[in-house]
């Protein structure tokens, strides 16, 4: 325990490295899942040619595969080095925003069909159907797998040290060379990335939670910091915008 304590504010400098490689590569992830998503429902063969080139080609490309080339082979052909942090980043959100767009796609179409049509029939705008009627209910059931994608996503975070970012794991690896207690360094990975989990965890269902709440569905058990800890109940009824 005291080597945990005596080390903790390493271990807090790496779990903040992990925390910024989390959040940029969830950003850049959920910006490339909506663009590439909503383009994959367009009718047009163009883009969803170019949404589908997107996410087989990213999808099928190992995470860590993307860091090496970020941050070693993309210098070469360009002659323009990344900083290591901004290549993992960059490498992450292409990867699990590749998985991210077949989410929003599959959302985007499970919504009834006859509201889309009555958006039509109120000779709605292609951008209003979107806004007003298909995303909020899309949405809510996008979440609950957009959480599982940044759980992975953070996870993926710990191969960032094979490029030279001192992220969490780096941290533990470096205590371990340095003193030889493998268990010890490697439990105070442990217990942050859980931590780190569990915060990401109740912050997608609050936001499941919220989603839900606007499109009329209540979810069951209330909305403390009880109901908030227990999974949301799976709900089969359509909300209507």
């Amino acid at each position: 325990m005291d080597f945990l304590i005596q080390r903790l504010p390493l271990y807090l400098d790496g779990a903040w490295v992990t925390i910024q490689l989390t959040i940029g590569g969830s950003a850049l992830a959920f910006v490339l899942a909506m663009v590439f998503g909503i383009m994959g429902t367009i009718r047009h063969w163009l883009p969803r040619a170019i949404a589908t080139v997107y996410v087989e080609v990213f999808r099928g490309i190992a995470a860590l595969v993307l860091m090496f080339w970020m941050a070693f082979a993309l210098p070469q052909l360009t002659g323009y080095q990344l900083d290591d942090r901004f290549a993992a980043i960059i490498a992450l959100g292409l990867n699990v925003g590749a998985y991210g767009a077949e989410v929003v796609r599959s959302s985007i179409n499970a919504v009834p069909k006859e509201q889309v049509e009555a958006t039509v029939a109120l000779n709605f705008s292609w951008f209003q159907r979107l806004r007003l009627v298909v995303l909020p209910q899309a949405w809510a059931q996008m979440l609950p797998t957009f959480g599982n994608l940044v759980i992975e996503l953070m996870k993926a975070t710990a191969v960032a040290y094979l490029i030279g970012v001192a992220d969490l794991t780096a941290v533990a690896q470096q205590m371990r060379q340095a003193t030889g207690e493998t268990v010890i360094a490697f439990i105070g990975a442990f217990i942050l990335y859980y931590l780190i989990a569990q915060v990401l965890i109740l912050g997608m269902r609050l936001l499941e939670r919220r989603a839900n709440r606007k499109l009329g569905r209540v979810p069951p058990g209330g909305t403390g910091l009880l109901a908030l800890l227990r999974p949301p109940a799976v709900n089969t009824k359509a909300g209507v915008a």
